[in-house]
């Protein structure tokens, strides 16, 4: 008998699966651990390896066709078995035979197939226009017999100046007369509007054309899970959120004095905060929670899930046991999951099963945020940027370097009280860092 391989399911929320890349052809022998595709989930491209020894009769499926969960992509034929003849019986010239969908009939299909949302797209209606027609030439409101449509500045300007703004033709949008018009026509009061119109305002340089193209986006595998996640997050979820004000002045002078030690190797902020949760979490274990129908499951470990931007989306890689782990060990685990995760390699273990999570957008320089939680965890911090801000100390005013917190958690299991406390004791441990190194 051959040996059919399905689209397997690598992660917990995952459909189908893209066939990202064959890494194996038709008629080429394989063996154990052999890594014969590359399949894009909806978190992440992960290799396909293979279990059993064979050669590739047929490959089922084509580069970059989405596959549900189930279907058939390749049959192998077993080492004692006829290659030719297993690949004939496998059916259809291209790489996916219709009967390949067969299998997968169980496994329900997706609700619209991405493959048909650029199909036949439609014109762009906003392309630009490389020789626009000439524009007809405004009249003043005089001359039109309407009432002059101007801003109320230049109607301001115009009373003081004394210009009648019914005898100005505007070069503002549709016409309207703005402050330029109101200037340009001089200061005279009662100026008969033909001279006006003898001198028209100088017209505005033109703008450089801007460099946009109208296109339609084929929404991602991951990209459709986080619209779907977020969506039903939001809806069901009840959010709260609270905000502290943190002076991180001892932190960034214990890292930068870390850091001339460690060289070349060097913490950053978000390696004191990931160290700074996980701390707070165990003197506040209440909001590494979970909410379900009949209780609230409250975690024995504070895996840890930290937010990564990556091209077309996010994705949460989980350190876990962060509570056991210091600051050098949490530091080089980070560092280690964000590169697999830009490099679209996390495992399904690796991005699975996190109890709370942060997101620092501070490097972008935004100062606050709030974040939408990812069930089923029931909190998730939105890490703000330092900046310098005055501080009152000892009854003086004085400069810090200052940054904001936010929570954002679930109202099922977290209270109001509850989330102060935590955002209590993480503001007490990241402004006194020194016992992070314990």
């Amino acid at each position: 008998m051959p040996i059919e391989i399905t689209m397997p399911k690598l992660s917990d929320t995952m459909t189908d699966g893209t066939l990202v890349k064959w890494l194996k052809k038709e008629n080429e022998k394989i063996k154990p651990g052999d890594v014969i595709a590359e399949v894009e989930t909806d978190k992440a491209t992960q290799e396909l390896e293979a279990f059993e020894p064979g050669t590739v009769a047929k490959l089922m499926a084509k580069e970059g066709e989405k596959v549900p969960v189930g279907g058939l992509i390749v049959v192998l034929a077993k080492p004692d078995e006829d290659v030719a003849a297993i690949a004939k019986a496998a059916g259809g010239k291209s790489g996916a035979a219709p009967a390949a969908a067969a299998p997968a009939a169980p496994t329900a299909t997706p609700p619209a197939a991405p493959a048909t949302t650029p199909a036949s797209p439609p014109a762009p209606v906003m392309a630009p226009v490389s020789a626009p027609a000439p524009a007809p030439v405004p009249m003043s409101a005089a001359q039109s017999g309407r009432p002059a449509r101007s801003s109320p500045l230049a109607r301001k300007i115009a009373a003081e100046k004394g210009v009648d703004v019914n005898s100005l033709q505007g070069t503002g949008p549709d016409g309207r007369i703005i402050k330029r018009d109101v200037l340009a026509a001089g200061t005279t009061a009662g100026k008969p509007a033909a001279a006006s119109a003898a001198k028209p305002p100088t017209a505005a340089p033109a703008l450089p054309a801007a460099k946009l193209e109208a296109k339609t986006i084929p929404l991602s595998n991951m990209r459709q899970t986080i619209a779907r996640r977020l969506l039903h997050a939001k809806q069901t979820v009840p959010h709260f959120y609270v905000s502290i004000d943190i002076v991180m002045d001892a932190l960034l002078n214990l890292r930068k004095a870390a850091n001339e030690q460690l060289a070349p190797t060097k913490l950053t902020v978000t390696d004191f905060i990931a160290r700074a949760v996980a701390s707070a979490v165990v003197q506040a274990p209440g909001v590494n929670a979970s909410f379900t129908d009949t209780a609230i499951i409250q975690h024995g470990s504070v895996n840890l899930g930290i937010a990564v931007a990556i091209e077309d989306g996010l994705v949460v890689p989980v350190i876990r046991d962060a509570q056991t782990k210091g600051l050098r060990q949490m530091s080089e685990e980070i560092k280690q999951l964000a590169q697999l995760a830009r490099s679209r390699k996390l495992k399904a273990d690796q991005m699975t099963g996190s109890t709370i999570t942060i997101s620092n957008l501070g490097m972008y320089g935004i100062r606050e945020f709030q974040a939408i939680i990812n069930p089923p965890e029931a909190a998730i911090l939105a890490i703000g940027g330092t900046e310098a801000r005055p501080i009152v100390k000892n009854g003086q005013v004085v400069p810090a370097q200052v940054m904001t917190i936010s929570l954002s958690a679930d109202h099922r299991v977290i209270d109001g009280a509850l989330g102060a406390e935590f955002l209590s004791k993480l503001k007490n441990i990241l402004e006194n860092p020194l016992a992070m190194l314990v």
